[in-house]
């Protein structure tokens, strides 16, 4: 006579047998070296800068107040126009005479509906335009303090989102980004922007290391006096 199991045993082994099933695939050599991924071609200053980075994944930009900031995330998403829609995020400022002012500066008509701007789009709000069909590929949130982003929403942008590229701006307190989140988000970042005093420094995994001027004259005139 066969012995009896008792439910919480059946349950046990059906859920060992469930986490066997959902075990991913290791991957070889070969097939890691083979893989294909959503890689551009930079040119420029932005090659020098960045490399050829991937499409996806996360960019942080961070920096003190009136040092730029918002003046690099606008020329760089005007660049990056090339090979994607763009969606600016604007939860600090919104829409205002500074934005305003500061897309004129940096002629954002020139890439016409190629990029959008968005007026302090709440996070669930944001994560219900992304799940649109033809939704912007690239999303810039201004800033990290201000959307009160959790990390685990920052998570689930990248988990569901996985073929977008997301770009973050972050205040700063000392010479870090401000909060928990922004330091995880800090070392989690494939590209990584210091903006200083109108000059962009870069840290990236694809290559690069270049500073970008944000202003030629406003960064001459700063680190002229510092050195």
């Amino acid at each position: 006579m066969k012995k009896t199991l008792s439910v919480d045993t059946v349950n046990a082994v059906e859920n060992k047998q469930t986490e066997k099933k959902l075990l991913k695939k290791a991957l070889s050599v070969e097939n890691v070296i083979n893989k294909k991924f959503n890689v551009v071609n930079f040119d420029g200053k932005w090659f020098d800068a960045f490399g050829n980075p991937e499409m996806t994944g996360t960019v942080l930009i961070y920096g003190d107040v009136k040092q730029g900031k918002t003046d690099f995330a606008f020329q760089f998403a005007k660049y990056l126009t090339k090979f994607g829609r763009v969606a600016y995020n604007s939860v600090e400022e919104g829409l205002s005479k500074t934005i305003q002012t500061t897309m004129e500066r940096n002629n954002m008509k020139e890439v016409g509906k190629k990029f959008i701007f968005l007026n302090r789009e709440p996070i669930d709000e944001l994560k219900e335009r992304l799940q649109r069909h033809r939704s912007p590929n690239i999303i810039i949130i201004d800033s990290v303090q201000f959307a009160e982003l959790k990390f685990s929403e920052y998570k689930s942008f990248k988990e569901e989102f996985r073929h977008k590229l997301f770009i973050y701006i972050s205040h700063v307190k000392g010479n870090n980004p401000e909060g928990s989140v922004a330091m995880k988000i800090y070392r989690d970042a494939n590209i990584i922007c210091r903006v200083e005093d109108f000059r962009m420094f870069p840290i990236s995994r694809y290559g690069g290391g270049k500073y970008i001027n944000i202003s030629d004259k406003l960064a001459e005139e700063y680190w002229g006096l510092k050195n």
